[in-house]
């Protein structure tokens, strides 16, 4: 079995970050959402994977290269404009030729894997596997009604009115019923092919779809507060590990990992925590459900429930930082004098708040 992986998309809800970055690529505990995606496919067998890209593809193939890394092989394919998932499975037919496969939204993440979802195929003599769980605002899914015997019978793309409780995860096999569905359908209001509508194609012309509910956790990580909760969820069972150096002034608690060549000074690290390597801490505070990256220095400042990324600086910040995502090489200082003032370089869409 192949697998199609989506990596194109513009992230528009994560902005400014993705204006300049993948938003696959964002770190959770100081590791790609991508790269889990991809040893979920290693770790259930597959290893040839086909990964549609579009304006961030440069970004992509440097992070993700050839795919030996996780012992797969990576076929890039090119989606001009993102069309929609259902037009992802149509430019990829080439690829994936007359078999199974197994299609993993590059932006989600999942608490234990989806082998036991592939080893299941067929089992049923079904044409399509859809991965499913329970929310309780379906309105913002794709969303699966099912029938009394627990067969899909119909989807709806973010439905106006109640269906269900039961929304699509971002993972489902397909089978060759597939490339007839999406080249029948006609795009949607937001002028996509939607993949909810090639699924209910295949069950409105006789085709068999079958859910499989997932047991863990799921988040789809389209939002700040997704990656963060994401964030939260995985750093708890991070591996304890000091590999930098700790002073005697520093009072370390809970689990944390701290990587090569970084500092501790003068600081109170209340785990969990994830500390890149070659990083600077001083006089700080990096509170629970922290995760920072690579080359961050941090003096004099309060961290806490928050993500930030590589080469970022943060000096004399004098309000905690929390619940925040700080893209890549970011300058976060606070000035001493009084009165007090603010000077700002921000981007298009930022989302700053201030707490006096």
């Amino acid at each position: 079995m192949k697998a199609l992986v989506l990596s194109g998309g513009k992230g528009s809800r994560l902005r400014p970050i993705t204006y300049s970055y993948a938003k696959q690529l964002i770190p959770i505990v100081n590791k790609p959402i991508l790269f889990y995606v991809l040893e979920d496919l290693a770790s259930a067998g597959i290893s040839d994977v086909g990964m549609i890209v579009g304006a961030t593809k440069d970004l992509i193939k440097a992070a993700v290269g050839n795919g030996e890394n996780w012992g797969i092989k990576v076929t890039y394919i090119e989606q001009k404009s993102p069309l929609g998932l259902g037009h992802a499975v149509k430019i990829a037919q080439p690829f994936i030729g007359n078999q199974p496969f197994v299609m993993y939204l590059g932006d989600n993440i999942l608490r234990g894997g989806i082998k036991s979802f592939i080893s299941e195929y067929g089992n049923k003599g079904e044409d399509i596997n859809i991965l499913l769980t329970e929310v309780k605002h379906p309105e913002c899914f794709g969303v699966a009604e099912l029938d009394q015997r627990g067969r899909v019978k119909k989807l709806v793309e973010k439905p106006q009115h109640f269906i269900s409780n039961h929304v699509l995860v971002g993972v489902y096999i397909f089978n060759q019923k597939i490339f007839p569905a999406v080249d029948a359908i006609k795009p949607s209001g937001r002028g996509e092919l939607e993949i909810t509508d090639a699924i209910q194609y295949v069950i409105d012309h006789g085709g068999k779809v079958e859910p499989f509910l997932i047991k863990g956790w799921w988040k789809d990580t389209g939002k700040t507060e997704d990656v963060l909760e994401a964030n939260s969820l995985l750093i708890e069972g991070i591996e304890p590990r000091i590999s930098g150096a700790i002073d005697q002034l520093s009072k370390l608690s809970g689990r944390i990992n701290i990587g090569e060549n970084t500092l501790i000074s003068n600081s109170v690290i209340e785990g969990p925590v994830i500390i890149g390597g070659n990083c600077l801490i001083e006089n700080g505070l990096i509170g629970p459900f922290t995760s920072i990256g690579d080359n961050v220095q941090i003096t004099n400042s309060k961290i806490e429930k928050s993500i930030i990324m590589e080469e970022t600086v943060i000096i004399n910040y004098q309000n905690k930082i929390v619940n925040s995502l700080i893209g890549r090489g970011v300058k976060l200082k606070s000035r001493q004098e009084k009165p007090a003032v603010h000077q700002l370089l921000l981007g298009d869409h930022c989302s700053l708040g201030i707490y006096e």
